[in-house]
């Protein structure tokens, strides 16, 4: 399962339902841009490592970011801004979920459930 970079903020935040969600899935996975945005929400470098030791410890797998992911994202980009505010960095990791076939876990269902191809899995706080 792809994670989405709010699914790990809840867990920096002490979530029970967020940790479990997370230690249940045996097979994590995580989009480099939401890699990019948790060391962006740190404020030092000691959050930088916890952020960095988290990911080691429950053995996430970073996906890169590929042409592939970059087109489909760009396509979502120019169908769903407008319509629904389909940003960016949500489009790279919708894409990437859907690029390698995997299914998305979430907490922000408005912001992914007009990708008709992508299959998410919304987390409730």
């Amino acid at each position: 399962m792809l994670f989405d970079t709010d699914v790990l903020i809840w867990v920096q935040r002490g979530n029970p339902k967020a940790a479990k969600v997370i230690d249940d899935t045996e097979d994590r996975y995580l989009s480099i841009q939401s890699y990019m945005e948790l060391l962006q929400t740190a404020k030092d470098k000691t959050q930088h490592r916890f952020v960095k030791d988290f990911l080691k410890a429950f053995s996430f797998e970073f996906l890169p970011l590929t042409q592939n992911i970059g087109h489909r994202a760009a396509i979502y980009v120019e169908e769903y801004t407008l319509s629904h505010g389909v940003r960016a960095g949500d489009a790279l990791i919708a894409a990437t979920a859907v690029e390698n076939h995997l299914e998305l876990c979430s907490g922000n269902k408005k912001h992914f459930q007009c990708i008709k191809e992508l299959k998410l899995e919304v987390f409730k706080s």
